[in-house]
């Protein structure tokens, strides 16, 4: 029943780099979008950044210009290149992927999650 499965999370010092990955149990191209959320100690979860079906991505201020999502069909993979990290990135990352729902009655966007990783930035 599981549908995203994150990897990859690590302590990492300041500067430095890490690569998250995001296995998906079908064709990430039957998703309408995926990206990838975090939460930090005493916060709520917040908008990382996403990628569409046709390939667009958005970013989050925070992390425009360090962070960079590609995907792999083959393996059924997003992943998350994270560079220049900083403390401030210290947090749980969170896989997410959105499908449409479609009923006799409705038309209704789905979100699957993976169960998080840890990302801890030192100095």
């Amino acid at each position: 029943q599981v549908q995203l499965v994150e990897s990859g999370g690590g302590l990492v010092q300041a500067g430095g780099s890490l690569r998250l990955s995001c296995a998906a149990s079908r064709s990430i191209f039957s998703y309408d979008a995926m990206g990838w959320y975090r939460q930090a100690p005493g916060e709520q979860r917040e908008l990382v950044g996403v990628i569409t079906n046709g390939g667009t991505t958005n970013y989050a201020d925070s992390v425009k210009g360090r962070f960079t999502i590609s995907r792999d069909n083959a393996k059924n993979t997003m992943y998350l290149q994270m560079n220049n990290l900083k403390l401030e990135d210290t947090a749980i990352y969170y896989c997410n992927a959105r499908e449409t729902r479609r009923t006799p009655w409705s038309v209704t966007p789905y979100d699957y999650w993976g169960q998080g990783t840890q990302v801890t930035v030192s100095s």
